[in-house]
């Protein structure tokens, strides 16, 4: 780097653990560098969990009030995972907007700020960066093959050829991908698209193009092609400067904690010598009633042992009497849990998972294979990534090998089995462990992603 002054950071995080998880951890590598870090977030919830797991004082976190009476959105919902229904997240997003002349009146009172990182759904932290003359990078919290697919759809329109959501069609520039319309969600999945979402997309494009580069949840090895295509196709340019995930704070020492449960149940699996598979389908995701109940029908009928982590309204769906059933070979835990733990188990050998891209770059850090079960946003393609493209996973189905539907209970028996005992199995789980050494590569001093963020810092602070 060729900084000669201590540059200052501001983080602004969207209003969404999963979007809020990777920035604290790149705040976190930011420090590391003797970079000053400011945090903004809103009150009184994210300021709250931002500071219970920010335990580093050199890190400054500044709330701001949420606002009130937004048209959709209960009272005292503040974080999109809380929503009744995500049919309310754009009225969501734009009331965002209230927060502007507080967020840009902190901005004047802190000292010199380098370079603001926002997230991509803050759209309107652009329009205050230009205002106050500080460099300004997106941050969207999913990896460049989603986003690549995404703009190709926008652009060549390939599925205009087919003749359903399920016929297969190449992708152009990358032809040795087969997709579908099923895949993608609206806008991008239609011909035509109109109406809000087709114009809130617009907007974020925009912004986005005008802000200096987008940081990356990813590193260059796992996807070279779709950085490079990206880079020399469409603005703004893609920084890899994870995964971020490996900035997580060490655990405190177990000898001063009481361990919960589910490590206990955990530390008596691995005595046992009985691999398990780790069950979630993360904080936003949701199954239909029916896909729980045809997931807890499989997981009995696999003899697999796992741990299944699930929201607990979520509890009745799983038929009375299930843990009692399942006693001995599984767990059902209705709590919070350190998803990173309990992938960095010794005895966690697989993951049924959703697909949301925070919990696959867990899973390749922790050298854990995953079944992928996509629900939502860009779910689908990051299935398509981790089990064609990686080769890390395993994928169920929904019935009719479509890839919009429910999951019958006969898939999950048959792939769990195969993942965790079966020849197939085997070989993902050699491939995520190979990934898993390339992840770390990255994130070394002289890895990719290490010399990534050392040009990144020296793009928005240095010599231009």
């Amino acid at each position: 780097m060729t900084i000669s002054s201590t540059p200052h950071f501001l983080i602004f995080p969207f209003m969404s653990e999963g979007h809020t998880i990777p920035l604290l951890y790149l705040s976190r590598i930011l420090s590391d560098r003797h970079i000053s870090v400011t945090i903004i977030t809103t009150s009184p919830a994210n300021y709250s969990a931002i500071r219970a797991t920010l335990k580093n004082d050199s890190i400054s976190v500044i709330d701001i009030p949420f606002p009130d009476n937004i048209v959709g959105v209960p009272p005292g919902v503040e974080v999109i995972d809380k929503l009744p229904s995500m049919s309310s997240f754009i009225s969501f997003v734009e009331a965002t907007e209230k927060l502007q002349p507080r967020f840009e009146e902190v901005v004047r009172s802190l000292p010199s700020v380098n370079c603001i990182i926002s997230d991509g759904f803050l759209m309107w932290t652009q329009d205050s960066a230009d205002k106050l003359g500080i460099p300004r990078l997106v941050f969207y919290g999913i990896n460049n093959f989603s986003m690549t697919l995404c703009n190709l759809m926008t652009q060549f329109k390939p599925h205009a050829a087919v003749s359903s959501d399920d016929e297969p069609f190449p992708v152009p520039n990358f032809p040795r991908l087969k997709l579908t319309v099923n895949d993608f969600e609206p806008p991008f999945s239609e011909l035509d698209p109109k109406g809000p979402a087709l114009e809130f997309i617009v907007r974020q494009q925009e912004t986005m193009a005008k802000s200096h580069g987008m940081v990356v949840n990813s590193f260059y090895e796992l996807e070279p092609e779709f950085v490079d295509y990206w880079n020399k196709n469409y603005p703004p340019k893609a920084w890899c400067v994870g995964p971020l995930c490996l900035a997580k704070a060490p655990p405190a020492p177990k000898k001063f904690l009481e361990k919960p449960t589910w490590v206990k149940w955990l530390d008596g699996k691995l005595t046992a010598n009985e691999p398990v598979l780790y069950v979630s389908f993360g904080s936003q995701a949701e199954a239909s009633p029916e896909q729980v109940r045809e997931v807890a029908v499989g997981l009995k009928r696999s003899n697999v042992s796992f741990m299944w982590v699930i929201k607990s309204k979520m509890l009745p769906l799983i038929g009375e009497g299930f843990e009692e059933r399942v006693k001995g070979r599984g767990k059902v835990v209705a709590e919070w849990v350190d998803q990173v733990e309990i992938l960095n188990h010794e005895i966690v050998h697989g993951f049924l998972s959703h697909c949301g891209w925070n919990s696959m770059l867990e899973s390749i850090c922790a050298g854990v294979a995953v079944v992928a079960m996509p629900m939502m946003a860009e779910q689908h393609l990051n299935a398509r990534m981790v089990v064609e493209e990686i080769g890390m996973g395993l994928r169920v189905w929904p019935r009719g090998m479509v890839a919009r539907g429910v999951v019958g209970a006969e898939e999950v028996e048959k792939v769990v089995v195969e993942l965790m005992e079966g020849e197939e199995g085997r070989r993902v789980r050699k491939r995520v462990k190979e990934v898993k050494e390339m992840t770390y590569d990255a994130m070394k001093e002289g890895g990719s992603s290490w010399r990534t963020l050392d040009s990144l810092i020296d793009h928005v602070c240095g010599d231009k």
